[in-house]
């Protein structure tokens, strides 16, 4: 399985994302720059934590115009799993391949810590090695990872059981509904603030991450992707 690890100018996670999928899980990983006009043939992809562009105008909303990100809408469209992490999942929103929008913690705080996630839904691209309920721990890092959405939105993510993680102990940053991370409605795209390539090792204090990744590659084998969701 190869990965493709989308770099823009102003990323700060692409190397540990490189680091987590080469080194730590033994994929294959092609670095994809931010003017590519192709994914270069890979299985999955990943657009990592940081700050795109700097975070000029809101986070994302110029990263969403760079010609890679019409081709990972392409790769999408087509099926192909994309996973956003932190930054990445707020131009997932700003690009339209996820509802809704990140915007600043409800304290105007930047949180950098350790949180429990509860897993809400195992039949996504990135969640199929998870058990229905179990609980995890991942890290965050982020100023403006509060999740929100008008009512509508929220009530179709609740009712199609697309929220696949939330914050066990109440969202430390407002999101609303304690939303962590969410799906599309093929299920192939997933957004999510934690940052599960910190935790693909024990000696960085855990090793929950791994599985959101080695998901990925169920998917793509056609492994997991029956798995039924909360309420389905």
């Amino acid at each position: 399985m190869k990965w493709g690890v989308v770099v823009f100018p102003g990323s700060n996670d692409d190397r540990d994302t490189l680091y987590a999928l080469e080194s730590a899980l033994g994929f294959d990983v092609e670095p994809l720059w931010h003017a590519d006009e192709d994914v270069k043939n890979v299985d999955a992809i990943a657009l990592p934590g940081g700050f795109s562009y700097g975070d000029y105008l809101r986070c994302g909303a110029l990263a969403r115009f760079s010609p890679i990100m019409r081709a990972v809408a392409t790769f999408a469209d087509a099926g192909g799993p994309v996973l956003g992490i932190c930054n990445g999942f707020q131009i997932l929103c700003e690009a339209g391949l996820l509802p809704g929008a990140l915007v600043r913690n409800r304290d105007l705080q930047f949180l950098c810590r350790v949180e429990a996630l509860t897993v809400e839904a195992t039949d996504s691209a990135f969640s199929s090695r998870f058990d229905m309920g179990e609980r995890i721990v991942i890290p965050v890092k982020h100023g403006e990872g509060c999740y929100a959405a008008d009512g509508e939105t929220l009530e179709s993510l609740e009712r199609d059981n697309r929220v696949i993680f939330r914050y066990a102990n109440g969202a430390p940053n407002g999101s609303l509904n304690d939303i962590a991370g969410i799906t599309n409605a093929a299920r192939n795209v997933v957004g999510l603030m934690p940052h599960p390539e910190h935790a693909v090792e024990a000696a960085l204090r855990g090793t929950d991450g791994r599985r959101l990744f080695e998901s990925a590659a169920d998917w793509l084998a056609g492994v997991g992707a029956g798995k039924r969701s909360a309420g389905a």
